[in-house]
């Protein structure tokens, strides 16, 4: 059976717009019972936070279909750390994870006085970055905190363009303590357990935008990489890269027209 795993930010939407064709691509699977998750290495919302913009751009999925790196990373922390205080740069989403693990948060102002009993310091998008949270980050790290982040890209396509993403962030923090982080959502495997609670396949095919999450993504798990042009990435950054797609597309609207002709193969 064929699963498939959707990128969201320049995959289904750019910001608050949809691209063309998101919502009948879904609407097919859906129509045909093709399993299909959402897999977003954005933090910065929840699955809950997330259904709720999709359905604002006309596209009802279930939370249980979307999964986050910050859920992930939460659920890894769970399963392999033991229980302790968190110090989180990032965004609401990623702050409500953590909380769902019942985990305790230390914020910026008990970091102040408490930074010396961080024992992990969890890093994704963070639009409110400050000054003051990469300094007790930095702080936490180099007195012995464990450094993760939900993931690396560098950057994220926005209404008005490229904008800095969590990878910029944990480049900072790594410049600053010397300290590789262990980075759990694509293309890192880590991610990929959560995944496979969630879509059972025998074919997987993974639809993105970035060739060095998603599709390196894909690549490592032996799933047909498909990438899209309405994100990141671009052909001359393709012809570049020794990370190549399997196949390429403008956009999800023309995946609909594939879909019927090959997922039926």
């Amino acid at each position: 059976m064929l699963g498939i795993i959707f990128d969201m930010d320049g995959v289904i939407y750019r910001g608050n717009t949809p691209i063309e064709g998101a919502k009948e691509v879904i609407d097919y699977l859906k129509s045909r019972n093709v399993p299909f998750v959402f897999l977003t290495n954005n933090s910065t919302k929840n699955a809950e936070m997330y259904r709720e913009k999709l359905l604002n751009l006309g596209i009802d999925v279930e939370e249980d279909r979307i999964i986050t790196s910050g859920y992930a990373t939460a659920r890894y922390l769970q399963k392999h750390f033991k229980r302790g205080k968190v110090f989180v740069i990032g965004g609401k989403g990623l702050v409500e994870e953590i909380k769902n693990i019942s985990w305790e948060i230390m914020s910026v102002e008990e970091a102040k006085e408490r930074w010396r009993e961080i024992d992990y310091v969890v890093v994704g998008l963070d639009t409110k970055l400050t000054y003051e949270k990469l300094k007790y980050g930095t702080l936490a790290i180099r007195n012995g905190s464990k450094f993760i982040g939900t993931n690396p890209d560098t950057t994220y396509p926005g209404e008005e363009g490229i904008l800095p993403g969590a990878g910029s962030i944990l480049a900072a923090l790594k410049a600053s303590t010397d300290v590789e982080p262990l980075v759990i959502g694509k293309p890192n495997e880590p991610v990929f357990e959560v995944v496979k609670e969630k879509l059972t396949a025998d074919e997987i095919w993974v639809v993105g935008d970035r060739l060095d999450t998603d599709i390196a993504f894909a690549k490592r798990i032996g799933a047909k990489a498909i990438m899209v042009l309405t994100g990141v990435n671009t052909l001359k950054d393709i012809e570049k890269s020794e990370i190549k797609p399997d196949l390429v597309l403008p956009s999800i609207k023309e995946l609909l027209e594939y879909l019927k002709v090959h997922a039926d193969d």
